[in-house]
Parts: C-alpha cells; structure tokens; sequence
C-alpha cells in the first residue's frame, strides 16, 4: 500500500473504530471496576501485570516497557500506589534498578475484583463474538502486535 499525506475515508473508518471501541472497551470495564473498588483502570493495570509475574515482582523499567508507559508516567503511577499499600519498591541488590512487588494489600485488592472485571470483559467484548470471531481477533491482533512492537525508545 503506497504512503500518501493523508488517509482515506475506508483507512479513517478502520482507525477511528478501532481507537473508539479500543477507548469505550477500556472506559465500561473501568467503570464496572469501580463500582467495587477505587482501582483505577492504571492501578488495576499494573497489580494485575505483577500478579502475573514470577514472584509478585518485575524491574521497574520492564513494567513500564510492557505497559508501553514511560519513565516518568510509570514513576508516578507507582509512587501514587505505593502510598496506598499495594505495591513496594526498592533497588535491585544486583543492579541500580528498581524492584516493583505486589504487596499483600495490592494481591488482596486485585483478588477482590477480579470477579467484576471478568464479568465486565465477558459483558462487554466476548458476549459480543462467537469464539471463531474471538480466535481471529486474537491472531489478528497478535499478528499486529508482533509487527509492530519494537518497545518504547528511550
């Protein structure tokens, strides 16, 4: 496809929705979320990006990478949720980074509302899509992802 200045209407179309929906998607399940407990989408985000990680706990710099945030959004984010108990930090004893924990707090929270955020994804995306749909949604976007991701350069 040869570059031109602008998109066309077709090519506006598709990026539009997706931004839309991609946007709607991220406010509906936020908002189901809250409704249970003050996570944020940013907190819930994170606490669920370090339960997932081996041992509760990632480098600062590579949970900021995975999350396509930068330095200074991430420093924030997390100086927000430290101080609220769900995460700790301190420097890593074979580097001068930063080490991210889950806390206790932070996998009791993240626990609480996991029900609600399944029901939220399940009510608002995979209701909306048979699993053939779902399947090359997923290779499509895995597809996009793997062509496209090359981290965020600093």
């Amino acid at each position: 496809m040869a570059a031109s200045a602008a998109l066309s209407a077709d090519e506006t179309h598709i990026w539009r929705s997706l931004l839309r929906l991609s946007d709607l998607l991220r406010f509906r399940i936020a908002a189901d979320v809250r409704k249970v407990s003050d996570l944020s989408a940013a907190d819930h985000s994170v606490l669920l990006h370090l339960a997932e990680a081996d041992s509760g706990r990632m480098l600062q710099q590579d949970l900021a990478s995975s999350m396509y945030w930068s330095k200074s959004r991430m420093s924030h984010q997390l100086a927000r949720m430290e101080d609220r108990g769900l995460l700790a930090r301190m420097p890593d004893s074979n580097s001068r980074q930063i080490v991210v924990s889950i806390t206790k707090e932070g996998r009791s929270v993240i626990n609480a509302v996991t029900p609600a955020h399944a029901a939220a994804v399940r009510r608002h995306l995979l209701s909306h899509a048979t699993a053939e749909e779902l399947t090359i949604l997923v290779q499509l976007a895995e597809r996009i992802r793997d062509d496209v991701d090359g981290g965020i350069p600093y």
